[in-house]
């Protein structure tokens, strides 16, 4: 039946409009990819009880449903339960698990919110299914929604549909129960997942995560972007090691596996609960080498967010330098490490005014390294730094600093220019680009994303400031050469 659901996926797929599809997070599972996520389910004796929610039109459910046909899942009976919100699709859904019903398999197909009755099964100690598998709808929910409401009855604070359906699946879960999931890698790093994070590592065992080297692949007919990952997850667990797993995209043609001792997946004292997966067996520089061991507070310096919101400070926002104003500082006005400031024709503004409702956001004209929070989907590197300089803006007074920047600083002043120099350096070398892709999938980089990392020594640090800023060529592989002749000197010293 699974090609049954592939052929009704290709027709439904061409004829939804994109806006509907927005409107519920609606992206359905390909064939090839339902069948190597029912395959991760490691088997056992049953009886077992499948639970998929946001259904589709079933290739999730029917993958599974095959497998333990053909007695990949282990010996014992099956009985599912289904939801699926859209009512055209759950049509559909019911002729496709009829011939499942036809082979005496229990099942129940449900209309109606899948978080709500979730949460009230739960609430009832309805926790009894031994399986589930899910491709989550991809939404952002606000702080006031049904659907964060309904999250934090069972305990999950998050911010998209997909970590609620995953959370309250995982809850319904018995001991020993395996949850299968393909979702966005967004949540692997930042703030606004952490309790997920959290969440899911307080309640499961993490067994298997598989990675797409193709952005584009896994749901190619929708359009969709985002790098996605599957995971398997066991419910009330010992935590072991992790199997890593690749492919170039959804043929799993070149397929290759690994095992990750757990402490590199998630670091043990991070409080943050990063999770670190990478394709590449190559070693991380950044997590073996006892020369970029340093904080950010050891350093002493800190990273923060620009504080300009400039929707918010409309009014103050100049489009070119007057005697009142001071400049404001977007990613369109660096390039590398040089800066060109002010822009004219630039589409924001170049300045804004100095006065008593914007002082208290402006910073004293420094020295500072900054790096772009968003970086485009075809950019090679994630992590770009550039460097302000008094002189490039004239010496004003003070600067500002908008929210699309994170910007490096010493109590929000500028930091001594080598050092911001040798940052600048080290933030754009291969090494730390690198390490940032493990636990980063996404293209924003969060404050919290580089206090995480790993520094260099203060002072091997403004020695590598001191070359770059005198360098008359900082090319990537000038830099990454540099940087390690720097770190093997340290090793001899």
């Amino acid at each position: 039946m699974l090609s049954t659901a592939e052929k009704l996926r290709m027709n439904i797929a061409g004829s939804t409009p994109r806006s509907h599809k927005s409107a519920l997070g609606q992206f359905m599972t390909p064939a090839g990819v339902a069948s190597f996520m029912a395959g991760l389910f490691q088997s056992r004796s049953g009886p077992f009880r499948l639970l998929d929610p946001g259904a589709g039109l079933g290739a999730l459910t029917c993958a599974t449903l095959d497998r333990w046909k053909a007695g990949g899942l282990g010996e014992g009976d099956i009985s599912l339960e289904v939801h699926e919100l859209d009512q055209r699709l759950r049509l559909h859904l019911e002729e496709t698990l009829a011939a499942y019903e036809a082979l005496g398999i229990p099942t129940r197909v449900n209309g109606g919110d899948y978080l709500s009755a979730a949460a009230a099964d739960i609430e009832r100690g309805r926790t009894h299914f031994t399986h589930a598998i899910l491709n989550p709808p991809y939404k952002k929910i606000n702080t006031e929604s049904d659907a964060r409401k309904l999250a934090r009855r069972v305990g999950l604070e998050t911010v998209n549909l997909y970590s609620a359906f995953v959370g309250l699946a995982l809850t319904q879960l018995r001991e020993g129960g395996q949850l299968v999931a393909i979702i966005p890698r967004s949540f692997c790093n930042g703030p606004y997942y952490k309790p997920f994070r959290r969440f899911l590592l307080e309640r499961a065992a993490l067994r298997h995560i598989h990675l797409f080297d193709s952005r584009t692949q896994a749901f190619r007919d929708d359009d969709v972007l985002q790098e996605n990952v599957i995971l398997l997850l066991e419910r009330g667990a010992e935590q072991g090691d992790v199997c890593v797993s690749v492919s170039t995209d959804d043929s799993f043609a070149d397929l290759r596996e690994r095992s990750v001792p757990f402490a590199q997946v998630v670091k043990p004292h991070d409080k943050e609960a990063f999770i670190h997966i990478s394709g590449d067996e190559g070693a991380d520089p950044l997590e073996n080498s006892p020369y970029i061991a340093a904080t950010l507070a050891e350093l002493g310096v800190v990273v923060s967010t620009g504080p300009i919101v400039d929707f918010r400070m409309r009014e103050h926002l100049m489009d070119m330098p007057t005697k009142s104003t001071v400049p404001l500082l977007y990613p369109a006005h660096f390039t590398g490490s040089q800066m060109t400031w002010p822009i004219e024709g630039m589409k924001k503004a170049n300045a804004i005014e100095r006065n008593q409702e914007t002082e208290r956001w402006l910073y004293p004209v420094g020295a500072y390294t900054v790096v772009r929070r968003f970086s485009s989907k075809e950019e090679r590197r994630r992590v770009v730094a550039s460097m302000v300089l008094p002189e490039a803006m004239g010496n004003p007074e003070r600067i500002g600093f908008e929210n699309h920047l994170n910007v490096f600083h010493e109590a929000k002043r500028g930091l001594p220019e080598a050092l911001a120099w040798g940052l600048f350096a080290y933030l754009n070398s291969t090494a730390v680009d690198s390490h940032f892709r493990r636990f980063n999938g996404h293209t924003q980089v969060n404050a919290t994303d580089l206090r995480n990392i790993r520094y260099p020594s203060r002072q091997a640090l403004i020695c590598l400031g001191e070359w770059a800023r005198h360098h008359p060529n900082l090319a990537q592989s000038t830099i990454d050469e540099h940087l390690g002749q720097l770190l093997r000197l340290e090793q001899t010293m």
